[in-house]
């Protein structure tokens, strides 16, 4: 069990896909390991790209260690005793629970660090990432650049056969550059209907 003494927290590493936001939320676990402290990884077992399910990858090919997860109560089941640092990958996969889960652990003194795209294809708030950013002290939003302009981009476009996907498509694709590219609000394109994607083309 952490010390009551040491003060928890929770850091949220929020933006859109090829942001940078795995690859930062492995140097922090990088760093708390080199300072050998206890760490616990989780990810999402949904996300089994790059590496497959037993660790986290960024776009650029650093990767860690992790223990794929199905629910927000198995990070709690898994967690070793006496762990001070607890890192989640992919958290917009996880449903409500996780948010009392983070919540316990920085109440028991342990520094929570969770990354995930905070909107989803259609620019709407992902799973419980809106909650998670309003209640942890510490909030990076990274941005990538937008494919099409060039600007800062802040959307996640989802491609299907190289055209945007309708607005009715599922929350929830995993993919890649194949499937997804980095916009800015400008260029990111959610069609309602099969003509309203036409006309976009």
């Amino acid at each position: 069990m952490p010390s009551p003494t040491r003060s928890g927290s929770i850091e949220v590493i929020a933006g859109v896909m090829f942001s940078g936001k795995s690859e930062e939320l492995i140097r922090r676990v990088r760093r708390a390991l080199i300072a050998r402290q206890r760490v616990a990884v989780f990810k999402s077992h949904i996300d089994a790209r790059y590496t497959g399910l037993f660790h986290i990858s960024s776009h650029n090919g650093t990767t860690i260690e992790a223990v794929p997860i199905d629910s927000p109560v198995e990070i709690v089941r898994h967690a070793p005793s006496g762990v001070q640092v607890t890192a989640i990958d992919e958290v917009q996969f996880l449903d409500a629970g996780i948010v009392e889960v983070v919540t316990a652990l920085a109440e028991r003194g342990v520094r929570v660090i969770v990354a995930g795209t905070d909107t989803d294809f259609r620019g709407e708030p992902f799973g419980a990432m809106g909650t998670l950013m309003a209640i942890a002290e510490h909030v990076d939003k990274l941005q990538a650049i937008c494919m099409v302009c060039g600007d800062l981009a802040s959307r996640n476009q989802r491609l299907v056969h190289g055209r945007p996907a309708r607005y009715d498509s599922p929350t929830i694709m995993v993919g890649g550059s194949e499937t997804y590219e980095a916009r800015c609000r400008r260029c990111h394109l959610v069609p309602r209907s099969d003509e309203d994607q036409r006309t976009l083309l």
